[in-house]
This record gives structure tokens, sequence and C-alpha cells, in this order.
């Protein structure tokens, strides 16, 4: 059975707007827990954009299931990974222009910088996950660079309009999750998924979790941070 990672990034997102200190996302992360989370996401960008540091080091001392830090392949935050050592590290892209993560990250592009952060996260104990579009040879490759888990991202299926380019879209997240799990590879989902669309991930037995964020906090806002994320995982259960 799937478990829910809850990313409570936009928590700090809404702090943010106007330099408070409230709402706190290690206040989110109890709430999440009480109300079922199996883990706690959070991405540390460069920009520092909503997730502070201050957030990351409470969080690896206050949550009780497990820390999920999302973050890119930089000097920078390989040395705070290996300060924090969080449960897992998902190795995302980042670009300061963008909204949210926009895609995958290309492993065979950068498959020099990828295997060095892997190497180096290794070393510290930390397990690594990638997070790449629904693609056979990016998986090979995370497989290749030895990650211990793939995050298929999941956002054009998601943001799909059209039956035909949404039908499309799931079809290539099927046969992703199935490949990597035939490479023994752990499959996490993310990006773009709520309320709705995650009802179609039951017919796919290969993914071991879902990370889901802004729905969640989205809902939250109107019902509570705990009921928003047994609702979720009702859904998935």
């Amino acid at each position: 059975m799937a478990t829910l990672a809850v990313n409570v990034d936009h928590i700090a997102t809404l702090r943010q707007a106007r330099g408070a200190d409230y709402p706190d996302p290690v206040a989110a992360a109890v709430l999440a827990e009480i109300g079922g989370a199996d883990g706690i996401v959070v991405h540390l960008r460069e920009d520092r954009r909503h997730i502070q540091d201050r957030d990351l080091y409470l969080l690896k001392q206050t949550v009780l299931s497990k820390l999920i830090l999302e973050m890119a392949a930089t000097d920078e935050m390989l040395s705070i990974a290996a300060d924090v050592r969080p449960d897992l590290v998902t190795l995302v892209p980042e670009k300061r222009e963008e909204v949210t993560t926009e895609g995958g990250l290309d492993v065979s592009a950068l498959a020099d910088t990828v295997a060095q952060a892997i190497e180096i996260l290794h070393r510290e104990g930390i397990p690594v996950s990638l997070f790449i579009d629904p693609d056979s040879h990016q998986i090979h490759q995370a497989r290749a660079l030895n990650a211990e888990m793939v995050e298929i991202h999941t956002g054009r299926f998601c943001e799909a309009k059209a039956a035909e380019e949404k039908s499309a879209a799931f079809a290539d997240i099927r046969e992703a999750a199935k490949t990597a799990r035939e490479l023994n590879l752990e499959v996490n989902a993310g990006h773009g998924i709520c309320y709705n669309s995650i009802k179609a991930f039951k017919g796919l037995p290969e993914i071991d979790e879902f990370s889901i964020g802004h729905s969640i906090v989205a809902r939250a806002a109107l019902v509570g941070m705990e009921q928003a994320v047994r609702q979720m995982q009702e859904l998935i259960k």
C-alpha cells in the first residue's frame, strides 16, 4: 500500500509573503503527522523563497516519521544535507525564475554532477531519490548512477486538459513505474497531484509513495492541516 509524504513548502510561502514568523512549517509538519502523514518533504531552494535553513534544522529535530529534503545538486546543498542528515534526499532541477519545479532532472545530461552528488550523500549514509520525467532512459540512468529510488514527475498528467493527452501522460507514468520496479528501484510519484487526480493512481501498485504539497496546503487553509492530510490518506488507502 502506498504511503503519503506531505510537502509543507507552501506553508512557508504564506509566511514569507508577509515576512512574518507565521505560519510555521514546523508546526504544520507536526499537524500533518497527527493527520497520518508518513513523511514530511521540504525543498530548500537556493533563493530561500519559502523554506529557510532554520525550518530544515528544526524539522530534523521534530519530525517523527521521516524527513525528505528536496534540493539541487550544488556544493552548498550537499554541505547542508551532510550536516542535517535527512532520511532521504531527492535531487531536483532548480531554476530561479520558475514558479515551481517545471520538469524532471535530466540525469543523462547531468550524469557526472548527479553521480558525484550521490557518492557524497552515500558517504554520509543518506539514500538518494532522483526526480525525473516518466522516461525509460532516465530511469535506466538513475539505476546506473546508484540511486535507491526515483520520483516520477506527474505534472503533465495532472495538468492535462484533453482526455487524449491525459491518457497518454498516464500511460507514460505507468510504463515508467513498471520499468523502475523491474530495475529494483523504489518508486515515488509527485507534482500536481490533487484530491481528484490521486484517484487515477489506484491501479498502479508499483508506486510506493506519493509526495503531495500544494493541494494539501490549499485544503488545509479551509479545513486545517490534520483534516486535509486525513482526507488525502483516505483516497490513497
